[in-house]
């Protein structure tokens, strides 16, 4: 894959991104085209929502929490990120869905704990909120459901599987039992994929139709598995008859950009063209997780649809209209303030896991918790560059230990920390070494992670003098395929034992 360099559009090799906050990529070339992906990282699962010449967008965000961090964007190309509308830890977050309805938003979540999964349903009069508390739909064998009004003003949720439950006019329960509606198209036999596994119903009313799309073949494994596939009917209450030109998306060679493509949903352009978003794995790049993807529809004579991006590669006409918000938002933080939610998140926080952490002086106070990144909660952001470098002055208490880490889950990690007399190295999530630390109770700790190879390095005089620590690491196996749940290998920071540790000056740049 050519090596991304600043500033340039067009296509062909060594042609990609424009850099935005912290030398970040943005999708927006400048010249009237786009490149994929338009929200960079671990942004699975979109769903997308048209609110007047605005859009909104939120994805998974599995044990990350506050979750369900709000985009908007007005010209489908640049995004910025609002709120986080989740606070409450009802598990882990898979494939929401974001809709508005009689004035009203809802947010529609599947979520499973480890002896619990469901789907909940959250709502709020104000896309910035507040949201409410999440209400139990009490759906146990589904998931990714997907929001519809039919002909007759019914509201229903489609879900998994080709089935569908009614909801109450209130969209806050349900009030039947779920039944089902659609057998999904079917792969030829030979095909390499995951398996069947019908789910992200995602329904659209245009013209005649109601439009069903359906992700099929599993959401990784094999690249060519995952794929995109249409229905229709002229009644919300079917039948549903199959595209013929199914599948609409499917990754069918190993060279392409972009891999495992799927989970779509159909969204009308500020202009009146029409366009899909959904998400992929970057090739060569698993730790990334899944991106998101913007592919322009084009609607045929006889009122199907394909998509015509191909594979994504090169830079596309944006779509027409709209005005482009500030892309994105710096990673680094002088903490003057804390961005919880829309930048900083906790991984499988507890209920009063909020009151460890706060700023003051321009510094970021976390208490310890646990004995090492596994059993800590973490404090994570979301990277969506190739290669990066951050950095941080760290101060830990008596009796502490904090670091730097790149966070897949609580099984799968590396990183670097130290306590007054030694580092601990962290790698495949296991403790590796702890050799003599020379700096004390404070230094300042960089970590590179140049396409998957990281080296860390540390400093006594505030970054001026760098010393190379004595062992680098390869995380390219740092991924779901490796390790399951569908995360993406996150930068982050740590504490654990007694005590406060503290963060100032914490530097972000992509590479």
């Amino acid at each position: 894959m050519p090596t991304p360099v600043t500033g340039v559009a067009g296509a062909g090799p060594g042609l990609q991104w424009r850099r935005g906050h912290d030398n970040q990529r943005i999708a927006d070339l400048g010249n009237g085209q786009y490149l994929n992906p338009i929200v960079s990282g671990d942004h699975p699962d979109p769903t997308i929502l048209k609110d007047g010449q605005d859009y909104y967008m939120t994805f998974s965000t599995f044990d990350s929490y506050p979750g369900l961090v709000i985009w908007h964007s007005r010209d489908l190309v640049n995004w910025e990120p609002l709120t986080a509308a989740l606070t409450t830890n009802i598990g882990s977050v898979w494939a929401p869905e974001l809709v508005k309805h009689d004035g009203r938003y809802f947010l529609y979540i599947p979520a499973r704990t480890a002896d619990y999964r469901s789907s909940y349903v959250i709502w709020a009069d104000r896309i910035e909120g507040p949201w409410s508390e999440p209400i139990d739909l009490k759906l146990p064998d589904h998931i990714d459901p997907g929001h519809a009004v039919g002909e007759d003003g019914s509201r229903w949720l489609f879900l998994s599987g080709g089935d569908r439950v009614p909801l109450a006019p209130d969209g806050l329960s349900t009030i039947g039992q779920v039944e089902h509606v659609y057998d999904p198209w079917r792969y030829p036999d030979d095909w390499v994929v995951e398996g069947f596994s019908p789910e992200g119903p995602k329904i659209t009313h245009h013209g005649d139709y109601y439009y069903l799309i359906t992700a099929v073949g599993g959401t990784a494994g094999p690249p060519t598995g995952h794929m995109v596939i249409a229905a229709r009917s002229r009644s919300i209450h079917g039948p549903w008859e199959d595209a013929p030109n199914n599948p609409l998306v499917r990754t069918t060679d190993l060279s392409e950009n972009w891999w495992s493509r799927g989970h779509a949903t159909l969204v009308e352009g500020p202009s009146g063209d029409w366009w899909s978003v959904y998400h992929g794995y970057e090739n060569g790049l698993w730790t990334l997780g899944r991106q998101t993807l913007l592919d322009p529809i084009e609607w045929t004579d006889d009122g199907w649809f394909r998509m015509t991006g191909g594979d994504l590669s090169s830079p596309m006409a944006k779509p027409a209209g709209g005005t482009a918000v500030r892309h994105g938002q710096p990673l680094s933080d002088s903490f003057e303030k804390l961005e919880f939610g829309r930048k900083w998140n906790f991984f499988k926080p507890s209920p009063t896991e909020r009151d460890r952490v706060r700023v003051a002086d321009n510094t970021l106070f976390l208490k310890g918790r646990g004995t090492a990144p596994s059993n800590s909660s973490p404090l994570l952001l979301i990277a969506g560059d190739q290669s990066y470098v951050f950095e941080a002055d760290i101060e830990i208490p008596p009796g502490g230990t904090a670091g730097l880490i790149l966070f897949y889950d609580e099984k799968l990690y590396a990183g670097l920390g130290f306590d007054k007399n030694r580092f601990v190295t962290h790698q495949y999530g296991i403790e590796r070494g702890r050799p003599a630390n020379p700096h004390g109770r404070s230094l300042r700790m960089r970590v590179t992670n140049d396409r998957n190879i990281v080296t860390f390095d540390t400093s006594d005089d505030g970054g001026r003098t760098w010393h190379r620590f004595d062992r680098g690491m390869e995380v390219s196996g740092y991924h779901h395929n490796v390790r399951g749940g569908f995360l993406m290998l996150r930068p982050g920071l740590y504490a654990a034992g007694p005590g406060e540790a503290r963060f100032k000056n914490f530097t972000f740049r992509a590479l």
